[in-house]
Order: structure tokens, then C-alpha cells, then sequence
């Protein structure tokens, strides 16, 4: 069974970074979605587990970065730049796939989430 474990969250102003974590029981492609109350669960960014390969939605590229450690199982969500629009709980998702996906659907695993609230 898979196991997903998030943390970093937490309650920063406009303009400040967090960096938020996703240990995982093995290694896997994983996705980060978020989610704001009221709204749709969407796509933030990816990285395959194979090449490390990485993706990412439009609004958040140039601000968020994706990585990974390989030898502790673990990917790594460092935004900058944050806005109140990047208020939401954020998700790690996995699949045992090579390559990544923008889709939900895509992923079998997910964490518990890690609630993200920037302030204005």
C-alpha cells in the first residue's frame, strides 16, 4: 500500500514562500493538486519518477518549482511569490506510471493534504 505524508503548510503573507513535502513509501511519479473550498480539485504541478521529468499548470509556472530526493523518497513543493489565489489544500497524489499526468484521474494514491493560506 501506498503511503503519502504532506507537510509544510502553513499561513504566510502575499509575496512570501513556503515549501511543502511529500514523503512517499517508494518511489513514484507524483502530482500536487490543490483545492479551495467551493472549487474544483486542479492540477499544480508533476514530476516523473523515471527522468524527473517536470510539468506545470500556467499559474503557477516561473513561481513553483518541483523536485525530488531519490535516496529519501521525497518531493519537494518550493513556492515563491505566493498569492491569495494560491489559498487552498494541497494534495500529493502517486502513480507507479514513469511519466506524470495533469489529470486526477491519473493518480491512484493521495495524501491527506496540507492546508496553504496566504494572506493579503
Amino acid at each position: 500500500q501506498v503511503q503519502l505524508v504532506e507537510s509544510g503548510g502553513g499561513l504566510v503573507q502575499a509575496g512570501g514562500s513556503l515549501r511543502l513535502s511529500c514523503a512517499a513509501s517508494g518511489s513514484y511519479s507524483i502530482g500536487w493538486f490543490r483545492q479551495a473550498p467551493g472549487k474544483e480539485r486542479e492540477f499544480v504541478a508533476a514530476i516523473s519518477r523515471s527522468l524527473g521529468s517536470t510539468d506545470y499548470a500556467d499559474s503557477v509556472k516561473g513561481r513553483f518549482t518541483i523536485s525530488r530526493d531519490n535516496a529519501k523518497n521525497t518531493v519537494y513543493l518550493q513556492m515563491n511569490s505566493l498569492k491569495p489565489e494560491d489559498t487552498a489544500a494541497y494534495y500529493c497524489a502517486a502513480r507507479e506510471s514513469a511519466g506524470s499526468s495533469r489529470r486526477s484521474s491519473g493518480y491512484g494514491d493521495w495524501g491527506q493534504g496540507t492546508q496553504v493560506t496566504v494572506s493579503s
